[in-house]
């Protein structure tokens, strides 16, 4: 899935160096909101393939949805294959829930150097779009921790509504954290996330 130059698309085998070296090159930027195992997990952090192995038995079963979230350098000139685009981030649906609730929960972490830069908005958009659309979904929502200005502002642009403090919430970085809670629901959004984003039609360019 595209929308202009940002790219959601599967994580494959081939994404592991870019993916090892994205997440070792932003460890200063991502740490503090990176998800911890707390002192009592009975398992370990997964390497890449491990973790895609797992994460994909997830995905064929839809409680997950794993995407890459890259950029397409040619675009709008010379479009590259999607399969093709370069990996600057990733997003992932979690927690998704069929019959009455019909929810799944948004993550995602982006490379310093394309922070921003409206890719991470646009990519939150589509993936709503496609878990309404597609997922039939009803409700999405994101938990973020009341220190992340970035995200907040992701939220705040994609007008989603806040709904309270979850206290120590996720283990995040070492601690149990708090995190604020924000939700759409797929009615309050009946003509699609992408067109509130973008209602002119524009869409966001790679930038120098």
């Amino acid at each position: 899935m595209r929308v202009g130059a940002v790219v959601l698309r599967p994580l494959v085998r081939r994404d592991e160096r870019a993916w090892d070296q994205l997440r070792a090159a932003n460890h200063a930027w991502t740490h503090e909101w990176d998800a911890t195992l707390p002192p009592d997990a009975r398992y370990e952090p997964m390497p890449y393939r491990a973790w895609l192995r797992r994460t994909t038995a997830q995905a064929k079963a839809d409680s997950v949805l794993p995407w890459a979230l890259a950029v397409d350098p040619g675009w709008p000139g010379a479009p590259t294959q999607v399969g093709r685009t370069r990996l600057i981030g990733q997003l992932t649906v979690s927690n998704i829930l069929a019959g009455s609730a019909r929810s799944g929960v948004i993550g995602y972490w982006i490379d310093r150097n394309h922070a921003g830069r409206g890719f991470v908005p646009a990519a939150v958009a589509l993936a709503c779009d496609y878990c309404w659309q597609v997922m039939r979904l009803h409700r999405i929502e994101i938990c973020i921790r009341p220190e992340n200005a970035p995200s907040l502002r992701v939220v705040a642009k994609l007008g989603f509504r806040e709904e309270g403090l979850r206290p120590r919430f996720l283990h995040i970085n070492g601690d149990w954290r708090d995190h604020r809670v924000f939700a759409l629901n797929r009615e309050e959004v009946p003509g699609g996330l992408l067109n509130r984003l973008l209602p002119d039609g524009r869409l966001p360019r790679l930038t120098p």
